[in-house]
């Protein structure tokens, strides 16, 4: 399908010239994706904590969190209301998965929460404790 009064050398700059314009915003696209990832959270910044497997927890309790880089944290237990009861754990953690564990029967039965914190985060998770 060749247009009468156009040459082969037209054709091929036209091809060259539409072939940069798209390059050119694909540039452009990746630029103004980059600038709004900037502000991104950052995975490897913060640590994931894990909820119980047992709903009422009861005995030994394994906290578990995953963390990509060692940090000091702090594992604590708080009432119903929110209230501090007891650091469960104050350390340097581990790089991957790390356990916690903590003797459920040094508290009565009741609703808690357990909270990890460290210098950028403080998680906070629902427990309900129930020993025979």
């Amino acid at each position: 399908m060749i247009l009468v009064g156009y040459s082969w050398s037209t054709y091929l700059i036209t091809i060259l010239w539409v072939s940069l314009i798209i390059i050119l915003c694909v540039i452009v696209y990746r630029k103004i994706l980059q600038s709004f990832s900037e502000g991104a959270i950052r995975k490897e910044d913060y640590c994931e904590l894990y909820s119980l497997e047992l709903d009422p927890a009861s005995g030994e309790l394994p906290f578990y969190f995953v963390s990509e880089k060692k940090r000091q944290f702090t594992l604590s237990i708080l009432d119903k209301e929110m209230n501090w009861l007891r650091d469960v754990a104050e350390k340097e953690c581990k790089i991957g998965g790390n356990i916690i564990r903590f003797d459920s029967t040094q508290i009565p039965n009741g609703d808690y929460f357990y909270c990890l914190k460290t210098e950028n985060q403080k998680i906070v998770k629902k427990m309900r404790v129930l020993n025979a």
